[in-house]
């Protein structure tokens, strides 16, 4: 049977979005199915909402082009959904928890199969009361549907009398969520998710049902994170992205993401109050404007956290740099710095005309950092950095709150996972190698404690120990702290931009200490900032204004290694 022509690819968005168009980028696939599941839909009471409304009375297009979507994918005579995964990406205090518990009570009273398990699966116990409560109350403020459910509120169960299938709503970090298999499942708050290291396959076990059951289908809800997106929230966002925009074809996921365009954000109109309609399409409904202003307000008053904080949840804008309590002053300029083009390796060092390495880190616990600084020959007040870590397997397991984070770096080829410890050495030792082998390396400097396997690994790749430093660390380290604020605050110390870095700068807390400042792994926590002060030894050498070596062998004899 030949389906109809549809996609879920929406290249215009950014016009559609700055003009009030609806995001979903096709009509409903099967109008009557549509059209069936909205009549139910609109008729479900608002018991939260003064006057106890129907949906059909107060709520905007926007919302049943949405739920019109998810259900005008489904063809009645063969059983079968076109489009069987959906994400809403939007901001806070749109409705969201009012449409979640819509379309999953809509799809209770439409389906059609005896013994259907339904799932809204919350990332907390608070999410998955905050979940069930709108279900329940619109249940119970129509007679109807009273008599045709029975309500269990110690295990947030709703069952159908007749056809015994049931909606629950489960919350991940006590409900077991393995194995279930599902005709439709909900995920909420995908942003949660991505925190948690084995969050990946519980998404895999929540998909299993759509292997058996053609009618199936499976919705994601989220707000953006209050951090740079990780795990699984980062994946399914690319993925999303790369479907709206066109880049890949996936006609089974439908993206919908009410998020500024990067153009908008770059002039800063996203912050303009008269914009703020863009993520908020129920501004002036679930949404105050006066709240929103008065937010925004106080989050200008408190600091830049605030403002951050208030951006990604109130205006959909992802963080790539997460500041915390006492952060580094520094990290106020480290993204406007992110101006490398390729910013690899080989960049920095083919426009170099000396370097300095610092290294740090390497416990079981820690992430190993390595950091390059290049002296650029055409501007010698611009220095470049590029960063790599590694980790050992064993601290996905001493740090599982971090785990999807480093995994992601590795994706991104950030850090290398080692299988043992001592690749890790090898690694650093053999581009320290190249470097010096291209006549370039002055100095590579490490924390003096601990260093032996290191400097092991540099003597046999012929590094002298004339070449290694051990620079103090502590408040001892204070005039390189210094020194590489100024520099990325002048515009002269410039990076590739790398998510790895954003999170590693955005865990460093400072300590005043005296007149200097103190940046220390204990200060940071259980975060990690290896690489950051692999970067301020480097930077500590390169201040020192080394010479630039003589010209390499390699150079004279028209050989050069990369």
């Amino acid at each position: 049977m030949r389906h109809p022509h549809y996609t879920t690819a929406c290249p215009d968005w950014q016009q559609r979005i700055r003009t009030k168009q609806s995001l979903v980028p096709c009509p409903a696939i099967y109008p009557e199915q549509a059209e069936l599941a909205l009549r139910v839909f609109k008729e479900l009471v608002l018991a939260d909402v003064a006057g106890v409304p129907k949906i059909g009375d107060i709520t905007r297009q926007w919302v049943y082009d949405f739920v019109g979507a998810i259900f005008g994918a489904y063809n009645h005579e063969t059983g079968q959904r076109l489009i069987q995964e959906f994400f809403l990406l939007i901001s806070k205090k749109n409705a969201k928890s009012t449409i979640s518990a819509g379309i999953m009570l809509t799809a209770l009273i439409l389906n059609w199969r005896h013994e259907a398990e339904f799932f809204i699966i919350a990332p907390t116990v608070e999410v998955a009361n905050n979940s069930f409560k709108p279900v329940q109350a619109m249940i119970k403020a129509d007679p109807e549907l009273s008599d045709l459910f029975k309500i269990s509120e110690h295990t947030r169960t709703i069952r159908h009398q007749l056809k015994g299938a049931t909606l629950k709503i489960l919350a991940a970090e006590s409900d077991t969520v393995s194995g279930i298999k599902g005709t439709g499942v909900l995920i909420e708050e995908v942003w949660l998710f991505g925190k948690r290291p084995r969050a990946a396959d519980m998404f895999v076990e929540a998909k299993g049902g759509l292997a058996s059951r053609p009618e199936g289908f499976v919705i994601y809800l989220s707000t953006h994170s209050d951090e740079a997106p990780s795990g699984v929230f980062a994946d399914l966002l690319k993925r999303a992205r790369d479907v709206r925009d066109g880049r890949v074809e996936n006609k089974r996921f439908l993206p919908v993401l009410y998020e500024f365009p990067d153009e908008m954000i770059e002039n800063g109109e996203h912050l303009l109050p008269e914009n703020f309609y863009i993520t908020n399409p129920n501004l002036g409904a679930s949404v105050s404007e006066a709240f929103l202003l008065g937010e925004y307000q106080t989050a200008k008053q408190d600091n830049d956290i605030a403002v951050r904080r208030f951006m990604a949840k109130h205006l959909n804008v992802p963080i790539g740099l997460s500041l915390t309590a006492n952060y580094w002053a520094g990290a106020e300029f480290w993204q406007q710095q992110g101006t490398l083009v390729s910013g690899s390796l080989n960049d920095v060092l083919e426009n170099s005309e000396v370097v300095t390495v610092g290294i740090d880190g390497g416990g079981l616990d820690d992430l190993l950092g390595l950091a390059v600084v290049g002296r650029n020959k055409a501007n010698p007040r611009e220095w470049w950095a590029w960063h790599h870590a590694w980790a050992h397997p064993s601290v996905l397991q001493r740090r599982k709150e971090i785990a999807s984070k480093l995994h992601d770096f590795a994706k991104q080829g950030d850090l290398t996972l080692v299988n043992r410890i001592g690749e890790d050495t090898a690694d650093i030792a053999a581009i320290c190698a190249q470097i010096n082998q291209m006549g370039l390396l002055d100095k590579i400097g490490l924390d003096p404690s601990g260093v032996g396997a290191i400097l092991d690994a540099l003597l046999e790749q012929g590094i002298a120990e004339t070449q290694t430093v051990g620079v103090s660390q502590g408040w001892r380290l204070g005039g390189a702290i210094k020194t590489t604020e100024r520099k990325l605050a002048e515009g002269c110390l410039k990076h590739g931009n790398r998510p790895m870095m954003d999170w590693v700068v955005g865990n460093a807390r400072a300590e005043a200490r005296a007149n200097g400042i103190l940046i220390t792994k204990q200060a940071s926590g259980s975060a990690k900032i290896d690489p950051l002060m692999a970067l301020f030894n480097a930077v500590h050498l390169m201040s020192l204004n080394p010479a630039a070596p003589q010209e390499s062998v390699y150079e004279t004899r028209g050989i050069r290694m990369i």
